[in-house]
């Protein structure tokens, strides 16, 4: 076998075109790839939206009630410290 003496180019030489997409195209290309992205998405059906909004509200008061207690009892244990 023959080794062939190849120099790896610099990859601006490897482009046609060495210049920049403008903003406006670099924004266009964006906004295609998140609509093609979004399309794969998939979407919850209502009764499904339904489950997980009730799920997410249920959560959010228990954590609430929790953090609300806890806070409640270390503000009496605070100020029975500092009034003693």
């Amino acid at each position: 076998m023959v080794k062939q003496n190849r120099q790896k180019q610099p990859a601006t030489q490897n482009k046609k075109n060495n210049t920049k997409p403008s903003l406006l195209a670099r924004i266009k290309k964006f906004l295609r790839e998140v609509r093609n992205e979004l399309r794969k998405v998939n979407w919850p059906n209502r009764k499904e939206l339904m489950a997980y909004t009730a799920v997410v509200l249920v959560t959010v008061f228990i954590v609430a009630t929790f953090i609300g207690v806890v806070d409640l009892i270390f503000s009496r244990i605070i100020s029975a410290i500092i009034l003693r």
